[in-house]
């Protein structure tokens, strides 16, 4: 996944130069994961909306980003999730997890592993699965395995320290194996070990 990496990083480059078809390849290649997590805080019913405010900020401030592929992809959560949380304050809601998977269906992280811990959990059943893990949990699955960040920026984006959200993501995906039964826990354990083992052991970041 280089390449795509390599484009998505020269495609910054140029939206922050004011070439418009720029920004609508970087707009293809992370809105759908953007919205998945969104869906995540806010629920499917104002997720499009939340989403489009971020957006809307993205582009404001795309001249103050600096940083490749990877930097782009975390700023990009923060700026969502910061959206998220002000809606959820204004609305006096609970976040919740729901809705339809199929926006998050091939978008994984840019790994083999993570590649096949998607395709392992890409069922109907996904999202209500997530919606019954604790927030925390919820949100470090969704930003290392769907929005494809490492424990660095995931951590960045919740204002945590790596280790927790390593921790987080392993509690969540051991809990998912758990949700989805033996006969799909096969499929599972890679995405456990996964969302354990990059860069080290969960105790400090």
């Amino acid at each position: 996944m280089l390449g795509d990496d390599a484009e998505l990083t020269t495609a910054v480059l140029a939206a922050q130069d004011g070439d418009e078809n720029a920004f609508r390849t970087v707009y293809r290649a992370v809105h759908p994961r953007l919205l998945g997590y969104i869906r995540t805080l806010v629920g499917d019913l104002d997720a499009e909306d939340v989403t489009s405010e971020a957006w809307l900020q993205i582009a404001r401030d795309l001249d103050r980003f600096d940083g490749d592929a990877d930097r782009f992809r975390g700023w990009a959560a923060r700026i969502a999730r910061n959206r998220a949380l002000d809606h959820i304050r204004m609305r006096g809601r609970r976040p919740a997890v729901g809705g339809d998977e199929t926006e998050l269906t091939g978008q994984a992280a840019e790994s083999d592993t993570a590649d096949e811990a998607m395709e392992a959990l890409s069922t109907g059943r996904t999202m209500a699965l997530i919606a019954q893990l604790p927030q925390d949990q919820a949100e470090a699955v969704v930003l290392r395995v769907v929005v494809g960040l490492d424990a660095k920026s995931a951590a960045l984006t919740l204002g945590k320290r790596p280790g927790a959200v390593r921790t987080a993501a392993h509690r969540g995906l051991k809990r998912l194996a758990e949700l989805l039964g033996a006969e799909e826990a096969d499929g599972i354990d890679e995405l456990v070990g996964y969302g354990r083992g990059e860069g080290g052991g969960g105790g400090s970041g």
